[in-house]
């Protein structure tokens, strides 16, 4: 990952800017620069994956207009020769390098050409104009906000502006800023037509599609490893990876010491592929130590988001702390594609796809957000073959008849797709699947509930939970929570849209806890 940050006005405090942008340099620990465009600010912390060489550092300029971009840009050399043949020169084998002539040729039509995960900020010079876009999933983090001069500011992280601005707000995916105002240029929840492929074309256009996700994913000058919990969507990954590598690739899996769920399945995936495996092991001791630090880093309140990732940022800071793998490719975004186990509780095919629209415009603000935060925190790159456009768009198009779980196992249309193509074993195709707050061991749950069980008696939780009108927590675990979050984030709770739930309006979906362990087809899955 890298760390973006825009100040667009000539008139600013320029040691205030530079100590909320120093705030995000575990972002990007290799270099650091700030230019002044006489009319603001860009700033850029460096996390070298492609281009390794000193050239390829931000902002990148071109006769008087700068660019700064954290992303990565999957098929930039077919686009770099298309500009050279129009006359630009290149120095660096960055991707990013392509930005700005692509904003010369193209405009804010550019951004709709980009097969990308990125967040970029670009200053024209002849307009004196700022520029900002974010991907249409959301992968990379952009956020913004009003100083008080009501100059906009950009950041990569929340945390960059607290303190510089009055209201932090997530820059909306799918999405570009200009003039002053948001203008969508792709909407990944809304496809524009209904395909009516049949089931086994539809099957064999997710395993080419995921396939050709997982390849774009490996190309970097940095070294790359896998995040492998033992699910079905990490294990799908780290099986085309394997297959499409010609050394073994890296895994890694954690759990905790007392009852591990995944760490077992794991490494059977492992073993299966011939991966070079390590295995990571948490303690009660560890989970809750490291809660107030993995709250700050995600700027969140949200239960599921916090249980995710305390496991998550264990073992990516255990990978940069032990190997010098610079990329981690992980298997979040299938769920909002292919379901959960409360949208088994769908009552229609429409009620269906409406849920996948909104967990899609949020992923941004929960599993995204995770996988962000836990892995750059640790100076590591986050790339999510899941959320491949192509293979996104095309998922969210299909017929959602045919997504509902009528097949009596979740997923089916994916675990299908690798049937009997000797990806993985069927007993991890066609296992149930259990939460990751779950898998890494049910106890890990149980700690956090019990320590905020401790922290406060029925009345104060009462009381206390009721100083809250957005999202207002619910139970003394949410509570504790909020409370963390309000420490770091003071009044910037609108960051997040509410709480991750099922959706309640289902039968069998009206839950206090975000865990699919409470729903009553939870069968087998946490075994």
């Amino acid at each position: 990952m890298c760390s973006v940050m825009g100040c667009c006005d000539d008139v600013f405090d320029r040691q205030r800017f530079e100590e909320g942008f120093d705030r995000t340099v575990s972002r990007g620990p290799d270099d650091s620069r700030i230019v002044d465009t006489g009319h603001g600010i860009l700033a850029f912390h460096r996390l070298s994956i492609m281009g390794l060489t000193p050239d390829g550092m931000q902002p990148f300029e071109l006769d008087g207009n700068y660019a700064v971009c954290n992303g990565e840009l999957y098929g930039f050399e077919k686009q770099r020769e298309e500009l050279k043949k129009k006359g630009y020169t290149f120095r660096s084998g960055s991707d990013c390098e392509i930005i700005l002539p692509m904003y010369r040729e193209y405009g804010t039509d550019m951004f709709a050409r980009l097969d990308a995960e990125f967040a970029c900020i670009i200053y024209d010079g002849e307009t004196g104009e700022y520029v900002a876009a974010r991907d249409p999933i959301g992968i990379r983090p952009l956020y913004y906000g009003y100083d008080e001069r009501d100059a906009i500011l950009f950041a990569s992280e929340p945390k960059n502006l607290v303190g510089l601005v009055k209201r932090i707000l997530p820059f909306p995916p799918g999405h570009y800023w200009k003039g002053g105002r948001f203008v969508c240029y792709r909407d990944v929840s809304l496809p524009e037509t209904v395909c009516r492929d049949s089931l086994e074309t539809a099957c064999a256009a997710i395993r080419e599609k995921l396939i050709d996700g997982v390849k774009k994913r490996l190309v970097a000058d940095a070294k790359v490893g896998f995040l492998l919990s033992g699910g079905l969507d990490s294990s799908l990954v780290c099986a085309i990876a394997a297959r499409e590598c010609v050394e073994p690739i890296r895994t890694f899996a954690i759990g905790m010491s007392e009852d591990p769920i995944d760490l077992k399945y794991a490494r059977q995936v492992a073993e299966f592929i011939g991966s070079d495996h390590t295995e990571i092991t948490m303690t009660p001791e560890n989970v809750l130590s490291s809660l107030e630090t993995v709250i700050e880093l995600l700027g969140t309140y949200d239960i599921t988001t916090i249980r995710a990732s305390i496991g998550m940022y264990l073992v990516c800071r255990a990978i940069h702390e032990t190997t010098d793998i610079r990329v981690l490719l992980t298997g979040e975004i299938s769920d909002e594609l292919f379901g959960y186990k409360y949208t088994d509780f769908a009552p229609s095919a429409e009620a269906f796809q409406r849920e996948a629209e909104k967990r899609i415009r949020e992923l941004h603000m929960y599993d995204v957000l995770r996988a962000d935060r836990c892995i750059s925190v640790n100076s590591l790159e986050a790339r999510v073959p899941f959320g491949d456009l192509d293979f996104a768009e095309y998922v969210m198009s299909l017929d959602p008849e045919m997504k509902l779980n009528r097949y009596g196992k979740g997923k089916y249309l994916l675990r299908h797709a690798f049937e009997g193509q000797g990806y993985l074993p069927d007993s991890i195709l066609w296992r149930e699947k259990a939460a990751f707050s779950d898998a890494v061991g049910h106890s890990m749950v149980d700690d956090l509930k019990a320590l905020a069980e401790s922290r406060y008696t029925n009345e104060e939780f009462e009381t206390r939970r009721m100083r809250y009108d957005h999202a207002r927590p619910f139970t003394k675990e949410s509570l504790l929570y909020r409370e963390i979050f309000e420490k770091h984030y003071p009044g910037q709770a609108e960051m997040i849209a509410d709480f991750w739930m099922p959706n309640r309006e289902w039968e069998g979906c009206d839950v206090d806890d975000p865990s699919a362990r409470v729903l009553s087809n939870y069968g087998e899955s946490g075994k």
